[in-house]
């Protein structure tokens, strides 16, 4: 399992995925679950993958061989006129691997599906997010759905449901990420630190700050720790049940 998040702010969008996979408890591995592709000025798109590591491997390692290519057929992310076009090719990618995988070879235990987040900004095109589905169709955020989450998405969905604003800076927004994040790391093992970020900055159409947090990490320590004080306090504030007017 996973968790990867992609958040819509009015100044740009921050991404941030776990690094855990597993395939039991006994067989656990580190693995990026971000991959980013920019041609400077020109376009910035980042995916994030949950599900078969295997199927994900081999839908950006396809993206990323397509794109140094000089084809004369199909676009690939790297010459595709819109992001609405990009989600098309992932989304057509991910269905073929999943297609081919499933039709072939030595079948496994575990399903070959997998979910993708895919966002970014190509041209003079709005900054767009997508949530694509193993079968290849795809949905879009929007201001009434302005996050995506994948993976192990229920333990920290109420937190940046309770807590999101459009107009918070880039530091609140990753303050935000990382106690969605601590929360679910607590309540499943299958989610764990080191945490990718990627933050996109609304029409630079370049990567932005990228880097990794760590599980000692001091802020995220801090965030974590802090966040467990404050619920205590916070509960403990909340009125005392009364059984009388329940009798």
């Amino acid at each position: 399992m996973t968790y990867c998040v992609g958040l819509c702010l009015n100044q740009g969008m921050v991404f941030m995925s776990d690094t855990r996979t597993n395939a039991g408890v006994d067989n656990i591995s580190t693995f990026k679950k971000m991959s980013t592709w920019e041609i400077p000025g020109d376009r910035s798109i980042t995916i994030m993958s949950a599900g078969n590591l295997a199927t994900t491997q081999a839908v950006v390692s396809i993206l990323e061989e397509r794109s140094k290519e000089v084809a004369d057929r199909d676009p690939d992310i790297l010459s595709a006129k819109s992001m609405f076009q990009v989600a098309t090719l992932v989304g057509r990618t991910l269905k073929e691997v999943i297609a081919s995988n499933a039709q072939s070879g030595q079948r496994a235990d575990s399903a070959f599906n997998a979910t993708l987040l895919v966002g970014g900004q190509v041209g003079d095109g709005e900054m767009r997010l997508f949530l694509i589905y193993p079968e290849g169709n795809f949905i879009e955020a929007s201001t009434d759905t302005p996050f995506f989450q994948i993976g192990e998405t229920k333990y920290g969905r109420p937190i940046i449901l309770r807590a999101y604003e459009s107009d918070m800076t880039f530091e609140e927004a990753i303050k935000l990420l990382l106690v969605s994040f601590d929360s679910t790391i607590k309540a499943n093992l299958s989610v764990s630190p080191p945490l990718d970020v990627h933050v996109y900055e609304k029409d630079s159409l370049r990567t932005g700050r990228t880097f990794r947090i760590q599980a000692d990490d001091p802020y995220f320590l801090e965030i974590s720790n802090g966040w467990g004080v404050a619920l205590r306090e916070a509960f403990t504030r909340l009125p005392e049940f009364d059984f009388e007017p329940h009798l």
